[in-house]
């Protein structure tokens, strides 16, 4: 005979309910079921729909938010894992497989915007973000070349992995941070002056002050897994209260004060790879986990992808 599940939320200080953010939905709603690896969520507003990744399956897939429907996307897709826009509402994609940044135009034709590093092949970039300047930064860990799983087996032609920039103007690629184990998950503050990424092979999350010509300060450590011995962070993402909310891989989702306390966290039943901030009013969490995609209306409101403040083209989707 099972147990009653879980409940969703779990409160390790004050804060997490002060701050509301138990108010919502008291279960998580499953919204698509049957990837292998389910990860790099992203809500779309002009398409009303969320577009994620099933690494080792080769596709990306589509979940609709008016019908409910999903379907795919797109196949053969390089093993994408993360997926974010830029400022003009273009998908920058980060290809595992094909070991290359992408962003897909608006009329559906792909321009590839990294794929090198001074001269030798990227390993297999996992996670994007974009600032207001229009430069791309993303993390490029070895996990697509490690196997044939969600990738293809190679050597490492770089022999490290690192957070590079991609210039908006003349589309040179620079090397920013190379002191990780595994980077994955990356996300500026609101403000732009600080970059947060998660450091899966050291269970940490880091955070670097971001210099006037885009480079990094040396970077200190903002939380560590240690403090759960179940988690090892992926993605990350913000609320509009500066609070930082991390895919947490075996331990749920984390949620931490702009102090980097952890607060609480959300209880899932499957390895939580990636999350998204979307629906209308920005409040609903789309959490990728494992063979599935969640969602659960929450009390406090997300980030756009894009940094601070609110674009009509990326509120199109939403009125």
């Amino acid at each position: 005979m099972t147990g009653a599940p879980p409940p969703l939320y779990e409160m390790l200080d004050e804060r997490f309910r002060t701050g509301r953010c138990m108010n919502g939905d008291k279960d998580l709603e499953v919204l698509y079921t049957g990837c292998r690896w389910a990860e790099g969520p992203l809500y779309v507003p002009a398409w009303r729909q969320v577009v994620w990744s099933d690494i080792p399956n080769d596709r990306m897939l589509r979940w609709d938010e008016e019908t409910g429907a999903v379907g795919v996307f797109r196949r053969s897709a390089g093993h994408t894992n993360g997926n974010t826009l830029d400022r003009e509402g273009r998908l920058i994609t980060c290809e595992q497989g094909n070991r290359r940044v992408t962003r897909t135009e608006h009329d559906g034709t792909v321009t590839v915007l990294a794929d090198r590093w001074q001269g030798r092949r990227l390993n297999s970039p996992n996670d994007a973000a974009v600032t207001s300047d229009g430069s791309v930064w993303f993390s490029d860990p070895d996990f697509g070349i490690t196997s044939d799983y969600e990738g293809y087996r190679a050597a490492s032609e770089i022999g490290s992995n690192n957070v590079y920039r991609v210039d908006p103007a003349s589309g040179e690629v620079r090397l920013v941070a190379d002191c990780f184990g595994a980077p994955n998950g990356l996300v500026f503050s609101a403000d732009e002056r600080r970059l947060f990424v998660s450091d899966t092979g050291a269970g940490l999350i880091r955070v670097f002050d971001v210099r006037e010509d885009g480079t990094l300060s040396d970077g200190e450590v903002f939380a560590e897994a240690s403090a759960r011995p179940a988690a090892r962070f992926d993605n990350l993402r913000f609320d509009e209260a500066g609070r930082l909310w991390a895919a947490a891989l075996d331990d749920g989702v984390h949620c931490y004060d702009p102090d980097g306390t952890l607060i609480g966290r959300l209880v899932i039943p499957e390895r939580v790879a990636n999350i998204a901030w979307g629906g209308a009013k920005r409040n609903r969490l789309f959490i990728a986990a494992r063979t599935s995609l969640y969602s659960v209306v929450m009390g406090v409101t997300g980030t756009h992808p894009t940094g601070p403040g609110r674009r009509p083209w990326l509120d199109a989707g939403s009125r």
